[in-house]
């Protein structure tokens, strides 16, 4: 198996981004769902087109705008996906990850993920915030992976540790910016999937069996690929809807639903992004 980009492709892709802005990021965020308007507020702004980017493939889910925006925020000097690729788009892990292994060719330090998730944990409800601490990788586990093939060393080792991926300090940096700002955060363990569509009452069953508090499409690809290259990594996840674990229930997900919940969810989650990002500008 060959690596779908080299060590060459991902620099040129970076020297391109280099060559488009005179800020130097050292944060890279990558905004989920209903996230977008966030980047309407870096200042000083860069915006570069994923179509224009060698190698970027296209943002295709209609609430993901297709953008990278550079500047600052919150005294923080970021570069900013507005909008991110999925698995299920029909990219290759290769290609849903790229961003984040050109974002550490650029010099970026720190990566904060975002997305938008379904409640497993029965205590969880529409409309929390739950920190990431941890993942279970059932796509990774069956096979589909971005680390496979031959490793590019000088992102990270051939068998990276993954208990550690979501930064300690981080997490706690962001519990303490919540408390100063009266918000409540849940903490649990994100299962990845592949989508695209919602789950059965029986895997719902089967991620709390697991030890799953949240499910979604997204995050756990980018979070390994970044812990390879020993990025520090922030993970936050907006429950949009609880997961049905009962057959022929009435109701059902549906993708509206989400994005409805997340325009409530949406003002807290900014508010709590541009705290963390203000207390990492005060240490940089």
């Amino acid at each position: 198996m060959q690596p779908e980009f080299t060590l060459e492709q991902y620099d040129e892709a970076a020297a391109f981004i280099r060559n488009q802005t005179a800020h130097q990021p050292t944060i890279g965020l990558v905004l989920g769902s209903g996230l977008g308007p966030l980047a309407e507020q870096i200042e000083q702004a860069d915006v570069i087109p994923y179509a224009a980017i060698p190698y970027f493939p296209t943002s295709t889910v209609a609430s993901h705008v297709g953008q990278l925006v550079i500047g600052t925020l919150a005294g923080a000097v970021v570069c900013a996906m507005q909008g991110r690729f999925h698995f299920y788009e029909g990219y290759s892990m290769a290609q849903v990850t790229l961003p984040v292994r050109v974002m550490a060719r650029l010099g970026i330090k720190t990566l904060i993920l975002t997305n938008a998730a379904g409640g497993v944990n029965p205590a969880f409800a529409v409309g929390d915030l739950m920190i990431m601490d941890d993942h279970i990788n059932l796509l990774g586990m069956a096979g589909q992976n971005p680390l496979m093939g031959p490793n590019l060393e000088t992102f990270g080792p051939r068998f990276p540790a993954m208990n550690r991926t979501y930064t300690r300090r981080l997490r706690q940096l962001a519990d303490a910016v919540a408390v100063e700002q009266g918000l409540s955060l849940r903490h649990g363990v994100y299962l990845g999937l592949s989508g695209p569509f919602f789950e059965t009452p029986a895997e719902i069953r089967m991620a709390r069996v697991l030890g799953a508090d949240a499910v979604g499409m997204s995050t756990v690809n980018e979070a390994l690929v970044a812990r390879h290259a020993e990025l520090d990594v922030l993970a936050i996840s907006t429950i949009t809807n609880q997961c049905i674990d009962v057959l022929d229930s009435a109701t059902e997900p549906n993708h509206e639903e989400v994005m409805a919940a997340g325009k409530v969810i949406v003002p807290r989650l900014t508010a709590l992004l541009l705290g963390v990002l203000e207390e990492l500008s005060k240490k940089s």
